[in-house]
């Protein structure tokens, strides 16, 4: 493609401005209105090399009228520096409206400072231009010696910023791993609740029934809830420790049960000790169902008798031996493995699944196609992404921006166009992927040679063709850049070969032409048919375009 632009781009021209004469008909027929006052003015005409002119421009208007002064680089040759703030002053109806712009250029010579366009109303004004002499500031060249310019040479690219994109990466993940070891991995202190759950049955026992002792129930005269949580206590108890089935047991059948195990020598309890018992769970039976009401010596009482059951079937109960002891921890380390390896599950779910619901939802914000070529990386969206560069090119200068810097093609006239083309300058980036290309050209011509816009239209289908292009659709419409200089806008697809190869794909393309006598413009971009981030590259491009009709 960028044998296309270096051959066959280099031409083009730009369409003069006009002021149409309806609006001269528009103007006259506004009622009660007056005619807008614009009046120039520069500093100095005269400068050295890299020093500032200030262009002064004043407008009167009615208060009711819309002014829109020149933006960006509009005074090529001439750059701009700076373009301060409008200076707005009011006498009675009327605004007088100041702006003052920096400018400055770096090589010695007389320069037109153009005529510029001041919008008002949606109708175009335009300045006097004026010369400015820039000269060349004395040098000493005894003592300090000249060399030539070097050429340009070709730089690797810079990747100093990819430090921060390590860094966040690393936080991102340093913090991910932090939570997830946080709630999944570490252990956690134990609340008391939990501590209190850790402690041999008997120890929990006998510390349940001194909270019980210091409780408020008797007090508040809660006799049912405090024998419900002295059986509850008591029961529990000898469901863990002596393997009774207590908790969902009737008195009857836990007596029963209890009065066994000592027949059978399995727990060494007295009869005297079984009926205490019987006796305390019957007086919480009645407390409990028929509401009756006991002293609360006898409370007390029963919850010292408890305690000492408690502390008689402890003693009661046979030692574990050693292969019971060793039995029992090796339970106990499985069951911490396996609640080790459960919360890691969990752990690994939680976080898979936080992962998937966040690429669902960037996907149905962002689109998954997008979301995909973020992760993955695509040619083109980094260069929409990127830092763009706003830059001239060639002279007569075509402005435009650009996702890089277009660099400077080597173009060699034929010997019969020498004759009628004075200077040829082109511009162009090639992306290495894909199809995207862009290029300038400005070509300056005899003086009264008009810009041949249908031989360069032609010029570069053919090219294509002479490439391998196939099947080339060409459309045509007038193209007016945001200042108002109208030019030809040559669109429409075809199938591109791909290079180094014999793949054609399908690609779409743009050609922006302007010009006039002596001189010529071209703007040239292709890119892939479905790549959408090439075409807001490109539609971005177009709308940046800006070109000079002053040769």
């Amino acid at each position: 493609m960028r044998k296309i632009r270096t051959k066959y781009c280099s031409i083009s021209r730009i369409a003069r401005f006009v002021i149409l004469p309806c609006l001269l008909f528009t103007i006259s027929t506004v009622i009660a209105q007056e005619n807008p006052n614009i009046r120039t003015s520069v500093d100095t005409t005269y400068i050295k090399i890299g020093e500032q002119v200030q262009w002064k421009v004043s407008v009167e208007v009615d208060s009711t009228d819309q002014v829109i002064f020149p933006e960006g680089q509009t005074f090529s040759p001439l750059e701009t520096v700076e373009a301060f703030a409008t200076d707005t002053t009011r006498k009675k109806d009327r605004l007088t409206l100041e702006k003052i712009y920096a400018l400055t250029q770096f090589d010695s010579g007389s320069y037109k400072l153009p005529a510029q366009r001041i919008e008002i109303n949606g109708i175009g004004y335009f300045t006097d231009s004026m010369l400015v002499n820039v000269e060349t500031v004395p040098v000493d060249t005894i003592a300090q010696k000249m060399y030539d310019i070097k050429p340009l040479i070709n730089v690797e690219k810079s990747y100093i910023d990819w430090w921060k994109y390590l860094v966040i990466g690393l936080l991102a993940l340093l913090i991910l791993g932090g939570l997830f070891y946080w709630f999944f991995i570490r252990k956690k202190p134990l609340t008391q609740e939990e501590k209190e759950a850790l402690l041999p049955p008997y120890d929990r026992a006998l510390l349940e029934l001194k909270r019980l002792e210091n409780s408020k129930y008797l007090i508040q005269d809660e006799f049912k809830e405090y024998y419900s949580e002295l059986t509850t206590i008591v029961r529990a108890y000898l469901e863990e420790e002596a393997n009774v089935a207590a908790l969902e047991s009737t008195t009857g059948q836990l007596i029963e049960r209890l009065e066994l195990l000592s027949d059978s020598g399995e727990l060494q309890l007295d009869k005297d000790t079984i009926q205490q018992f019987k006796n305390i769970l019957q007086t919480a039976d009645l407390v409990k169902f028929a509401r009756t009401k006991p002293s609360l010596s006898v409370a007390e009482q029963d919850r010292k008798l408890v305690e000492q059951i408690v502390v008689k079937t402890h003693e009661a109960i046979p030692e574990p031996t050693e292969e019971e002891l060793m039995q029992q921890a090796e339970y106990l380390e499985e069951l911490s493995r396996r609640k080790q390896k459960r919360k890691l599950i969990i752990g690994l779910s939680t976080l898979a699944g936080v992962i998937v619901l966040g690429v669902l939802i960037a996907g149905f914000k962002f689109g998954f196609t997008y979301l995909k070529d973020t992760v993955l990386g695509h040619p083109t969206k980094e260069l929409l992404e990127g830092e763009w560069i706003s830059s001239s090119y060639g002279f007569p200068p075509i402005l435009l921006e650009t996702p890089k810097v277009l660099v400077r093609q080597e173009v060699k006239l034929p010997p019969e166009a020498k004759a009628n083309i004075q200077d040829i300058q082109a511009f162009a980036y090639h992306s290495p992927i894909g199809l995207f290309t862009v290029g300038t050209t400005s070509l300056t011509m005899n003086p009264e040679m008009e810009a041949p816009f249908e031989q360069t239209i032609e010029q570069i289908i053919k090219g294509f063709e002479g490439q391998g292009t196939k099947n080339i659709i060409t459309k045509q419409e007038e193209f007016t850049t945001v200042s108002g200089v109208k030019g030809i806008k040559v669109y429409g697809s075809g199938n591109f070969p791909v290079p180094n190869s014999k793949e054609l794909v399908k690609g779409k393309y743009a050609v922006l032409l302007f010009g006039g006598k002596g001189f010529q413009q071209n703007v040239i971009l292709t890119w892939l048919d479905d790549d959408t981030y090439a075409q807001d590259i490109v539609d971005r491009i177009l709308s940046s375009v800006e070109v000079k009709t002053d040769v």
